[in-house]
């Protein structure tokens, strides 16, 4: 296990799943830890038990990264708090799920603004004191779906696109500098991707957040560009993607999201998605 002790990370969508497991493991690893979500109430209960276990400091910051004014918010926090971010894990993410022009199209742009807008802008604030530094890193989590178009889940895989893309073009910009980039692709991940819709995730086939957490840091400590925290046939599917022809890879990719049943989804009523 790769230490963190005398850093502090900050990470996004901290409340639940993948964000929680990478609070949770930073910490383990002695790291100071900022959680940021929308959710302050979870963050705090977090914070909470990151402090009686680790023994490390835990602060919390409630925003929501889709607001034009999330991020901001957050760097603003972090100067008047004096607090100097070593690691900052772009971890938020949003998606819509079903036939792009059957379904809401709010989802869609709310996706686009917090997995590409919203990570690319606090980036720039928090990468910017990292740069003036000399040191410092930042994890983009992408998603295998970055890697191909993923019919029935169209804007979420663009924007994984753009996360895979922006990530391997700012590390290369900063080469030497001292300051690293990684783009972490996970694949399925047993979390609450899907609440409130008809969607499920296939559990034969999804890691637990955990293993994704830990193997994603420690690729980062080993000084890698890309990490692929999940079982070796989610690298696999995504080495087959880039030697297919585009239009098959589309049309391979259709067919497994009609077979998960992403074509058909839809919203959960309000009680059945408060209950599930």
């Amino acid at each position: 296990m790769h230490s963190f002790a005398g850093t502090t990370a900050l990470v996004t969508g901290a409340s639940k799943g993948i964000g929680r497991a990478y609070a949770l493991e930073l910490a383990r690893r002695g790291a100071d830890v900022v959680l940021v979500a929308r959710s302050t109430t979870s963050l705090e209960e977090l914070a909470a038990e990151i402090r009686a276990e680790h023994g490390v400091k835990a602060e919390t910051i409630g925003a929501d990264l889709a607001d034009a004014a999330g991020p901001r918010a957050v760097a603003d926090a972090v100067a008047d708090r004096g607090l100097t971010i070593d690691l900052l894990v772009n971890n938020a993410g949003s998606g819509s799920v079903g036939p792009f022009f059957e379904r809401p199209f709010a989802p869609n742009s709310q996706s686009v603004a917090l997995n590409i807008t919203g990570l690319m802008e606090l980036t720039h604030l928090l990468g910017r004191d990292m740069v003036a530094r000399g040191a410092g890193g930042i994890i983009n989590v992408a998603s295998t779906a970055a890697f191909q178009p993923i019919p029935y889940m169209a804007s979420y895989g663009a924007t994984k696109a753009f996360v895979l893309s922006f990530t391997e073009a700012v590390a290369e910009e900063l080469r030497g500098t001292g300051v690293r980039l990684m783009a972490a692709h996970p694949g399925q991940t047993a979390t609450g991707f899907f609440d409130g819709t008809t969607a499920e995730m296939n559990a034969r086939l999804a890691d637990s957040p955990e293993s994704v957490a830990a193997r994603t840091l420690d690729d980062f400590a080993r000084g890698r560009v890309a990490s692929y925290p999940g079982r070796t046939a989610n690298r696999l599917i995504t080495l087959v993607a880039r030697v297919l022809p585009r239009r098959t890879v589309a049309r391979v990719a259709a067919g497994l999201s009609r077979k998960l049943g992403y074509h058909v989804a839809d919203d959960l009523p309000a009680t059945a998605a408060k209950g599930s």
